[in-house]
């Protein structure tokens, strides 16, 4: 059966309901949804003389969940307009409308009974053949099958989503045993392809994988803190980005979520799963049990583990349950972990080390170690599969079986023994076959161990994947310091950066040079992709140099530098050969730079991209000012005003707008409609990329010209770009230096003070770009804005 989703009705709108319609939305779905009828109209809608049969009053549940969602901190939209995708309704008068549904979704409260009433009435209008799940988080799939058809029984599975669903990658698949098989791969590849996520085939068991590896963890290191006296500072520091996880490591997470919800779910893990080795852990500690009888539970209630007071941030004191400053931490395994970027090697150093830091990671790692092998074949009989959901669902970048292999398996499981832990019998089994690692990578692909046949199998799902990381033993073409140029096969380059934040400063720069020489030297080559696999694609040009050399005075050398990015931005865009870039996560400055010079972009949807100067105090200097005086002018149209056009160019440079989107870097104009692409699922980008710069090569790719058409205002353009910054500092929205800022930026995009409109190159407009660079670069002020970003990461606004 060949089944395509156009519309899908979300049942239930709360937190989850909402923000599920609005990622369907986001990938361009029609959605239906749909809640409960309130009992009776609210004071204000009694005011307005509205019965309980009015429309307004019968939708008011659903249409405030919807609004509440919209206007929420992450979006849970790539752009507000794409709300119109959504239509509301409520249960008693349009649940005849999920017959024209693909995919009902229900999302009501975690009740069994009521999602079983759900399910009866969805029955009543659903088409037959269309999928129907549930995004339940804790009952058991198959006991919602109760008393529905076989027609519904096997289009039934559960598709558990994490919250917020826009940005967190995990999805789970739970069939039951009447499933039908296709309705699994369905959901598998959909998630996978068209939602972006990591999809996980789960076994129908509470709390599925990554809640139960996840909330195992966090439990386990609460009485582990309480063990070895830590505070939660120090678990923050230890449990955070260092061990390559989120910034909000343990406790602020917690806070984030709210000690209610994890004793809840705790709870019912204690519950469910008796016959659990480490149920024992599922009790709270103490000091959990008196937060939540306080009130403390989190953000929701002002405070948790964390307190603000003024501007000051106060930790509990896990001892007292007082609030304190909290102490600096100092820990020398810290300090020398910090000193390696690679996580993997970061992991031994973490683990071997000899003080307070060291004990608690083994300690945390052993007991995580020996949970996780002995919950297979409970949970999955698959080991990726708890790295993936863990990974994807948690914000991991290593799981459990990822880490062990950092580690060294057989010296991790003699060192287990020695501290009274020791894994599943399935993890000696394997040593004694001479296999010593859960993953290997063979012929570009990731490789996992097969418990059953006691082999490696090709991680599913990722045979058609790109990944760098599989082809750095035997693809490399090239590297220095800060880039790597991959063979990705048929022809096509890979250039990674691998800066520190992917900044681009002489070894990016040189890496690109390279890479072009490479890619127009031999006909073999038919173009090349710039892409990587870090946190963000580049945060742009290494500010850090620019300020060592504006401080020193060192003009020459400074027009040197910038002229050599600007060199290179521009043989990007002209290079014989097409070039695609890839961007995800930050791609700021100099990176959205590279972009706007590229053939094509494949952008994932999660692209944060615009041209950011202006903080740094200075204006865009790698060919950036010039491409948007360029694409002003490309907007203008006969008969058109050209002010509004260049304006708005303006503006986005000027206000250091950032795209939150790939979808809205279209409306910046960043992005090029028509040309460039989003990719919703991140890891297929560089993969879109190889295929789209295949495309331009057999389409007959030409080198282009450089542009000596680009019609710029001079006088009456610049005039308005001055006016408007001096009203706009004369209204106090902007300080005197912003508008200094202005004046330069402004004099570039008006091609100069030119006495009448004309047409000019584009190096022309490269050299009133630089030179304005360089001008503002040595002010005063300029300089103590890239102090400040340099040295606290805060901008400053003198």
């Amino acid at each position: 059966m060949k089944r395509s989703i156009k519309k899908v009705a979300v049942l239930g709108s709360g937190v989850m309901g909402s923000r599920i319609a609005c990622h369907f939305a986001n990938i361009g779905v029609e959605v239906l949804l749909l809640d409960i009828v309130p009992r009776e109209p609210n004071d204000a809608e009694k005011a307005k003389g509205l019965t309980a049969e009015h429309p307004a009053v019968r939708n008011r549940i659903v249409n405030d969940a919807l609004q509440f969602a919209i206007k929420s901190n992450p979006a849970p939209l790539y752009k507000k307009s794409f709300a119109s995708r959504i239509t509301t309704g409520n249960f008693d008068d349009d649940m005849a409308k999920i017959a024209d549904c693909d995919w009902t979704i229900e999302v009501v409260v975690e009740r069994l009974d009521i999602k079983q009433q759900v399910f009866a009435n969805v029955e009543k209008y659903r088409k037959p053949g269309t999928l129907i799940t549930s995004n339940t988080s804790g009952i058991p799939i198959h006991m919602m099958l109760e008393g529905r058809s076989e027609d519904f029984q096997k289009n039934f599975a559960g598709t558990h989503f994490f919250n917020p669903p826009r940005y967190l990658k995990l999805l789970e698949i739970i069939p039951t045993p009447k499933t039908d098989p296709e309705v699994v791969d369905f959901l598998m590849d959909y998630g996978d392809r068209f939602l972006g996520k990591t999809t996980v085939l789960c076994k129908d068991t509470p709390a599925f994988i990554a809640n139960r590896i996840g909330v195992y963890s966090i439990q386990a290191l609460f009485h582990l803190v309480e063990e070895m006296g830590l505070t939660v500072t120090e678990v923050d520091k230890m449990t955070g980005p260092l061990l390559g996880r989120a910034k909000s490591a343990t406790f602020r997470t917690c806070d984030v979520v709210g000690l209610d919800t994890l004793v809840l779910v705790a709870g019912g893990l204690k519950q469910n799963c008796p016959n659990d080795e480490a149920n024992h852990l599922f009790d709270v500690p103490g000091y959990i049990t008196k937060m939540v009888e306080n009130g403390w539970i989190g953000s929701k209630s002002g405070q948790g583990f964390y307190k603000k007071e003024g501007r000051t941030i106060l930790e509990l004191n896990l001892e007292t349950l007082e609030y304190q400053e909290a102490a600096k931490v100092d820990f020398p395994t810290l300090k020398a972990a910090k000193a390696e970027d690679n996580l993997r090697k970061r992991m031994k150093i973490l683990a071997g080390g000899t003080d307070k830091a060291g004990e608690f990671y083994r300690k945390a790692f052993y007991g995580l170690f020996e949970y996780s092998s002995n919950r297979i074949p409970e949970i999955t009989d698959d080991l990726y599969k708890i790295d993936d959901a863990i990974g994807a669902g948690f914000g991991w970048k290593l799981g459990p079986f990822d880490t062990w292999d950092a580690l060294g398996v057989a010296e991790t499981v003699k060192a287990m023994e020695e501290a009274g832990r020791k894994p599943a019998q399935w993890v000696y089994d394997m040593l004694d076959k001479g296999i010593e690692s859960f993953y290997a990578v063979k012929d570009g692909k990731k490789m996992y161990y097969d418990i059953p046949s006691g082999q490696y199998k090709v991680v599913p799902g990722t045979e058609d994947l790109i990944i760098l990381d599989n082809l750095r033993e035997t693809n490399v073409v090239w590297s220095n310091a800060g880039t790597t140029l991959f063979d990705l096969g048929d022809g096509v380059l890979n250039l990674e950066f691998h800066t520190k934040m992917n900044t681009i400063g002489a070894e990016v720069l040189q890496g690109l040079n390279k890479a072009l020489d490479i890619a127009e030297g031999d006909s073999k080559w038919k173009g090349l992709v710039i892409a990587n696999e870090g946190d963000n694609f580049s945060a742009g040009a290494n500010l850090g140099m620019i300020f060592m050399l504006a401080a020193q005075q060192e003009v020459e050398e400074l027009d040197m530098a910038v002229k050599q990015f600007q060199d290179t931005v521009m043989r990007l865009r002209y290079s014989s050969v097409p070039v695609v870039s890839a961007p995800h996560g930050m791609a700021l400055g100099g990176g959205c730079e590279i972009c706007l010079h590229s053939d094509k972009v494949i952008a994932a949807a999660e692209t944060y991209i615009g041209l950011v100067e202006f903080g740094a105090g200075v204006i865009p200097a790698g060919a950036g000012s010039k491409e948007m005086a360029l694409r002003a002018s490309d907007d203008y149209q006969e008969g058109n005003l050209k002010l509004p056009a260049l304006r708005e160019r303006f503006l986005t440079v000027g206000m250091a707008k950032v795209a939150t989107s790939a979808e809205e870097a279209f409306d910046l104009g960043i992005l090029r409609k028509g040309i460039d692409e989003v990719s919703v699922s991140a890891e297929r980008r560089i993969g879109r990329a190889k295929r789209a710069v295949i495309e331009l090569h057999e389409q007959g790719y030409s080198q282009p010209a450089e542009r000596k058409d680009i019609t710029v205002l001079g006088k009456k353009g610049l005039g308005i770009f001055v006016a408007g910054a001096r009203s706009m500092e004369d209204a106090k929205y902007i300080s005197e230096h912003d508008r200094v800022i202005s004046e330069e930026f402004g004099y570039v995009m008006a091609g100069g003070d030119l006495s009448a409109e004309t047409q000019v190159s584009e190096r022309y407009l490269l050299g009133l770009e630089r030179k304005a660079f360089l001008k503002l670069a040595m002010t005063r002020k300029s300089m103590e804005r890239m102090q400040s970003l340099v040295t606290t990461g805060k901008p400053l606004r003198n």
